[in-house]
């Protein structure tokens, strides 16, 4: 079986992560979400409601699954789920260096996992969650971004946040 993890903070998930996510569902007998942390970032919603937000948009997808990976390398989490890859989108050039250097890293801790790089729909090119964040903040429609279970979700967390 052909297993593969697709990592990401998903703050919040977004059509281009939806697009990547089906796709690499048709090439993979599993697709397993990882919702990871990130150094850099200081995420909105916890790992628990970004699993709910996930689960809820690709419940119809019956091979892929969400977890929650607070705790540990990406790589790591890979072989103790017996994946074959990880796959990261790619929207611009500018992404690929970050993506290259980590690829690099994560075979040099495991060269039995292979990281896959897959483009990005044209359509889905300008999408990036902090975009997404800053939009709902100054009540923008969202729908041409996320799923609305998604929006509505931004809407109540920036409701909430402002107070």
């Amino acid at each position: 079986m052909k297993r593969i993890i697709y990592p990401g903070t998903f703050d919040p998930l977004h059509y281009g992560h939806l697009d990547i996510t089906k796709r690499a569902a048709k090439l993979f007998d599993e697709v397993h979400i990882c919702i990871s942390d990130n150094l850099h970032k200081n995420p909105l919603f916890s790992h628990k409601e970004r699993m709910d937000m996930i689960e809820e948009c690709v419940h119809d997808i019956e091979n892929v699954h969400v977890h929650s990976n607070p705790k540990n390398l990406v790589i790591r989490f890979a072989k103790e789920h017996g994946a074959v890859a990880i796959i990261r989108g790619l929207r611009h050039v500018s992404d690929f260096e970050l993506e290259f250097q980590m690829a690099m890293v994560n075979y040099g801790i495991n060269p039995d996992i292979s990281t896959i790089l897959m483009v990005s729909n044209e359509k889905f090119l300008h999408l990036n969650s902090a975009i997404i964040r800053e939009l709902a903040k100054y009540n923008t429609d969202l729908s041409k971004f996320v799923p609305k279970s998604v929006e509505n979700r931004l809407i109540e967390k920036m409701k909430e946040n402002n107070g």
